[in-house]
């Protein structure tokens, strides 16, 4: 609650409105917003909820969020660090154009585990293909304009890290209506 009033929110939009209930209740959710709707918060609220109530992995990631830029990348890194300020929920962000120190942060958070990973599908790929990034305990999925890294020619890229998921799991499909 405090991070939520530290973000300043009022009121829930229609999307919040919409598809925070049926995540909450463990539902797998496909929603459509415009830009500038609140659709993160949308996902990222009852992701952190779910963590703090049910629990995160000590040892492992509990929850992704695969993007298709690296802006987006860090926008919802951003939005998420603020959002869980006052909690203990841990989270990276991993995507395609840094530094060796980036990778060397990215690797040592996949190795011991991290709540929720915003990632890239190319570099989360590239980190899967090394073989250290444990998978076994992701519960969430959110693939946040999906739409548009299909459109991105991401497909295969998503299809292999999906199918390194364990079997069991949400999945949160989050799409922006550009019209």
């Amino acid at each position: 609650m405090e991070g939520i009033e530290a973000s300043n929110y009022q009121q829930a939009t229609p999307i919040q409105e919409q598809a925070i209930p049926p995540i909450l209740q463990g539902q797998n959710v496909l929603a459509f917003a415009q830009t500038g709707t609140g659709k993160t918060a949308a996902f990222l609220l009852p992701l952190i909820n779910r963590l703090l109530t049910d629990g995160g992995s000590s040892n492992g990631i509990s929850a992704m969020v695969i993007v298709p830029t690296r802006e987006l990348a860090i926008q919802i890194s951003q939005h998420l660090e603020g959002l869980s300020y006052f909690t203990d929920v841990s989270s990276i962000a991993v995507y395609g154009g840094g530094d060796g120190n980036n990778f060397v942060q990215e690797k040592k958070a996949l190795t011991m585990g991290a709540d929720i990973v915003v990632c890239t599908p190319g570099k989360m790929m590239a980190h899967i293909k090394m073989g250290y990034v444990k998978l076994n305990t992701l519960k969430y999925l959110v693939l946040d304009e999906a739409d548009r890294m299909l459109d991105m020619g991401f497909y295969d890229d998503i299809m292999f890290i999906i199918n390194k998921l364990p079997e069991k799991g949400k999945l949160y499909f989050f799409s922006y209506n550009a019209s």
